[in-house]
């Protein structure tokens, strides 16, 4: 189907100003076909149906049956009003009124939710042009229960119980809320619909930092989520390519409520989309991305532009996007700032008033960053430093932001990273894997798992049943491409593994190697300065006593108090907390008084 074949927008042919937008759509297709080669015109020419179909799809719904998968609707309530929409994919082709995660005799399916980035809603997750290029359709071939979120004010959450989306109330939401309602409900509502204890949580952009705020801020949602998977990651970005916007936006960032009013953001986009020739509105987007971000969009092909752009924008409120112009301006992820004071005011200093921060390096669950080298949003010397140290990064050479959606070789660069994050962590406790290193046991075997590494680097036998997550053999640790940065970011030991490693240690291949290493290296450091205080050999003596007593043994290795926990990122010495050390210094003391 050539591009001439392009329909009109779905809904706009009933419009009452439907003639004006046809002539203003085909005056636009004219100017292009008069501006264009010969030869560019017939390679565009060449666009395949499903790009078109693409393009015009309705919804969701309409976009996952175009490549033979059913798509469920759900409505989630938020504690402040807001009716969320959700979308589930739990079938694989075939398994059509399969009851999964539906209580007894129902099949178990791991959970997996996917959550869009900003001015987006969660069709751009399966506006792929192939289907092995789609996350979500290769998650739920691989036998996940899929589930993606909405943002409240985007076309799929556009309703409140409390206000109208023609007030300004109803607008009146920043990231803030979506940290403190959309998510956490949202989860709750998935976890309680498929009766499952945890899921794992894959974000793009802002759904990354709406991750990020709301990991921080609840702690006991770290026991829902087993892993958070960050796709171009967003937390702090330095600022806008375009200096002299750049500036205006950090000197003042509520100048966006004078240029578009307090209510959504860039609502007009959906107007000249449905009145531009498709090629013009994907030149018009590139344009406007290279000017704000110096984006190249590069690695997206036009055939899958024309497809997903289309898709691209929804609603959401001004006062998020200030919001980020505010962390921008303040170099800080922090909540939003409802009193902005004037530069030169006195109560401007930090003396005085400080906005709250998100609290990041509270995070609980396994984070993996997947970032790209050419992502100007990105800055990930200083996300590392106000992350946890279990965090994990990996970088994509020469991707851009939103190469992470529809870049032509996705599959290949960023897909096995996220399922082997997916392999190592979905559906399991990780608070519940206490990790012993080599130099403190003789077995091969990680504590509290069933991970031994006996004769065996592939650790399957934690794993489990690999074979559908396309687990490339020669996959390196998570870890092993982010050790500069976290050398010089968090001063930790190197981990060059032939300098640590001895011959009976984890193998180099297990996912876990270099998070096992710079966990020894921090019980070793720290069994250093132990060995420094007085005390210590009565408490090596009194410690070996207590290890003999079943009791004793069942409080020194429960969670925040003995052990080694990736969730946690701290260490303790044979299982022996600090409290339980001071006790046996003030027994020991007891004793010799007496004697």
């Amino acid at each position: 189907m050539a591009i001439k074949d392009f329909k009109l927008l779905p809904g706009t042919q009933s419009l009452p100003a439907q003639p004006i937008i046809r002539f203003c759509y085909n005056r636009s297709k004219n100017l292009f076909n008069t501006l264009s080669s010969s030869q560019r015109r017939q390679s565009r020419s060449r666009t395949s149906s499903i790009v078109s179909s693409i393009a015009s799809a309705s919804d969701f719904v309409d976009l996952c049956s175009l490549f033979g998968y059913s798509a469920e609707e759900h409505i989630v309530q938020t504690q402040d009003g807001y009716l969320l929409g959700l979308h589930r994919l739990c079938w694989r082709k075939g398994e059509e009124g399969m009851r999964v995660n539906a209580g007894e005799g129902s099949v178990k399916k791991r959970v997996v939710y996917l959550h869009h980035g900003l001015l987006m809603n969660s069709e751009i997750w399966v506006s792929q042009t192939e289907k092995e290029r789609c996350l979500t359709f290769r998650l739920v071939e691989k036998g996940f229960d899929v589930w993606l979120g909405n943002n409240r004010g985007n076309k799929y959450s556009k309703k409140s119980t409390r206000s109208s989306p023609t007030s300004n109330a109803f607008w009146d939401f920043s990231i803030d809320e979506f940290a403190f309602h959309d998510i956490p409900d949202s989860i709750s509502y998935v976890l309680e619909t498929t009766s499952q204890p945890s899921l794992s949580y894959i974000g793009f952009s802002q759904g990354t930092a709406q991750a990020f705020a709301t990991l921080s801020i609840h702690p006991n949602l770290n026991d829902k989520v087993d892993v958070f998977i960050a796709l171009a990651p967003a937390m702090s970005p330095a600022g806008l390519h375009n200096g002299i916007v750049d500036a205006l936006i950090k000197a003042s960032p509520d100048v966006l409520f004078l240029a578009f009013g307090r209510r959504s953001i860039l609502s007009s986009t959906t107007m000249w989309q449905a009145i531009l020739y498709p090629p013009i509105f994907v030149r018009l987007i590139d344009t406007s991305l290279s000017f704000l971000f110096n984006w190249t969009s590069k690695n997206i092909t036009l055939h899958q532009k024309l497809a997903a752009y289309p898709h691209l924008f929804s609603f959401t409120s001004t006062k998020s996007v200030v919001h980020w112009f505010q962390i921008i301006r303040n170099k800080t992820f922090q909540m939003y700032d409802d009193d902005v004071q004037a530069p030169l005011s006195i109560g401007a200093g930090e003396r005085y008033y400080k906005v709250a921060k998100f609290p990041t390096r509270n995070i609980k669950t396994p984070i993996v960053l997947v970032y790209g080298g050419s992502d100007s949003l990105v800055d990930i010397s200083v996300m590392l430093r106000e992350l946890p140290k279990h965090t994990v990064a990996k970088e994509i050479r020469h991707f851009e932001h939103l190469d992470f959606l529809w870049a032509q070789n996705i599959e290949t660069l960023v897909f096995p990273h996220v399922f082997e994050a997916l392999a190592v962590y979905a559906g399991r406790d990780h608070f519940k894997h206490t990790y012993l290193t080599a130099k403190t046991t003789d077995r091969r075997r990680v504590a509290g798992t069933n991970l031994d590494f006996s004769g065996d680097e592939s650790s399957s036998s934690f794993l489990g049943d690999t074979s559908d997550l396309d687990m490339p053999s020669d996959t390196t640790p998570l870890q092993s491409h982010v050790t500069a940065h976290q050398e010089s970011v968090h001063n930790t030991p190197s981990t060059r593994f032939q300098d640590h490693l001895e011959p009976h240690a984890i193998p180099l291949k297990s996912p876990f190697a270099s998070d096992l290493i710079r966990h020894r290296d921090e019980a070793d450091s720290k069994s250093s300065r132990e060995k420094r205080s007085p005390g210590f050999k009565n408490t090596e003596r009194k410690r070996s006593d207590s290890m003999s007593s079943a009791r004793s043994l069942e409080s020194s290795t429960r969670f925040g108090e003995g052990g080694i926990s990736v969730g946690a990122g701290k260490a303790t010495i044979g299982g022996v907390s600090r409290s339980n050390l001071a006790r046996s210094n003030e027994q020991e003391s007891s004793k010799g008084q007496k004697k």
